[in-house]
């Protein structure tokens, strides 16, 4: 692939390929496009979550208390905020929140929303095809010997870094389905051990994660009972995720934070292969619309969505081929090329994307803690790294009238031992630039 020439065409390629941090203003973003999915799609996923509610709330009693419902809360930040602007030397006008799905059950990410709902769907399949189960049936009944005896005559394969291989692996083997997970070299061990523990097959490949999909995806083929959990462009997976659309748009009304063209918000999405933002995304503007401006952030090592958008190569361009080793602390985004649906969708919806120093990420997930008791694990922290580039390229989007909100993708399932690394390693970091 001719860099030069799309240096030509992109100039801001050659400061990805040096590593620099940018922001990437998207110039198709608010033009009129035609979509793959809709409105109905996204409220047919809603219904089925309602209906899987009573099955959750049996299988997984840390759901009972809010009725099987899996949603995290949104948290504002008002201690981490003056944090926020000492790290960053300059004030931030508007108010900044948390969406913490760090918190939310059964497998401490945003993989929950999409990976679960995927399993879920599959498990309904499965159960309609052989059982006389209906729609309007109480579901809890799925979590009963019979059905774990049919789903243990079927499969689930995903491949993953971490994250997505929690929620799939952890909600797959509940049902009984045969699950295993592919996952690549930069996996943490604790998750590893954690998909082990909870009796699922873990295949480990020395290799990035974009290798270690074609592997399960083949692996799936050679089984017709087998289902495969598609991370590159699975439909399913992002309509679990852009259910958080509808969540989110009762919590901004519940918590009384305005949502018109006179009060923007502004949500800061990590992006890895870019299956979950995206998702999430889609979720916000088809249900919100105008007022609310998605974000991305990348690592300067691995800005594949980032690349792919900007070039409109989409998932046929890798960082590789711009000469990055596709490296990064942030295992849930160390993925070197894009999903397909990622860019597609995102073309007219996303307003752009911001890249980040690994070493920016623990220096806020240690003020996250030490300012609100809240621990993410590394990759989580991303959208703290983006509201200064965003806010500065984008001066409309930096007034007191602007909600600001930091997608927290995970970290709530880290052992202690882990947190306690991240920690130090961002109180290092501070030491070393605030001279504490």
């Amino acid at each position: 692939m001719d860099t030069t020439v799309m240096i030509e065409k992109h100039p801001q390629i050659k400061d990805l390929m040096a590593e620099r941090p940018i922001v990437w203003r998207n110039p198709d973003y608010g033009e009129s496009a035609e979509l793959p999915l809709t409105q109905a799609d996204i409220f047919d996923a809603v219904a089925r979550w309602e209906r899987f509610a009573p099955f959750l709330a049996v299988a997984f009693p840390e759901t009972a208390a809010m009725n099987g419902v899996i949603e995290s809360p949104l948290l504002k930040l008002q201690h981490m905020q003056p944090a926020w602007e000492a790290i960053n030397h300059q004030s931030l006008a508007g108010q900044l929140y948390l969406k913490a799905d760090s918190q939310l059950p059964i497998s401490g990410s945003i993989k929950s929303r999409g990976g679960i709902y995927e399993v879920l769907k599959f498990a309904e399949q499965v159960a309609m095809t052989h059982t006389d189960l209906t729609y309007m049936d109480d579901y809890s009944v799925l979590a009963t010997p019979k059905y774990h005896d049919l789903f243990a005559q079927y499969g689930v394969i995903v491949a993953s870094t971490g994250n997505l291989a929690l929620s799939v692996g952890i909600m797959a083997a509940t049902f009984g389905f045969k699950t295993t997970v592919y996952m690549s070299h930069d996996a943490r061990q604790w998750k590893k051990d954690k998909l082990r523990a909870n009796g699922v097959t873990v295949e480990e490949l020395n290799t990035d994660f974009s290798s270690v999909i074609p592997v399960a995806r083949a692996a799936a083929a050679k089984d017709p009972h087998t289902h495969f959990v598609d991370d590159e462009g699975s439909r399913d997976l992002f309509l679990g995720y852009a259910v958080a659309g509808v969540r989110l748009q009762h919590q901004l009304k519940t918590q009384g934070i305005p949502l018109d063209d006179q009060h923007p918000v502004v949500v800061y999405l990590p992006a890895g292969v870019g299956g979950s933002p995206s998702g999430v995304a889609f979720g916000l503007k088809m249900i919100m619309g105008d007022a609310i401006y998605p974000v991305f952030c990348e690592p300067t090592h691995v800005p594949s969505v980032t690349l792919g958008m900007m070039t409109k190569l989409n998932e046929k361009i890798a960082v590789q081929d711009i000469g990055l080793d596709g490296l990064t602390a942030a295992d849930g985004l160390a993925v070197s090329r894009p999903s397909r649906l990622a860019g597609k969708i995102m073309r007219t919806l996303l307003l752009g994307t911001a890249t980040f120093e690994d070493n920016e990420l623990y220096k806020y997930l240690t003020k996250l803690l030490d300012t609100e008791q809240v621990m993410v694990e590394p990759s989580a922290a991303a959208g703290f790294t983006a509201i200064a580039p965003i806010t500065n390229q984008f001066p409309e989007l930096a007034g007191k009238n602007v909600t600001h909100i930091v997608w927290a993708t995970g970290g709530d399932m880290m052992p202690e031992s882990e947190r306690q690394l991240d920690y130090d390693l961002g109180r290092k970091l501070l030491l070393a630039v605030e001279g504490e």
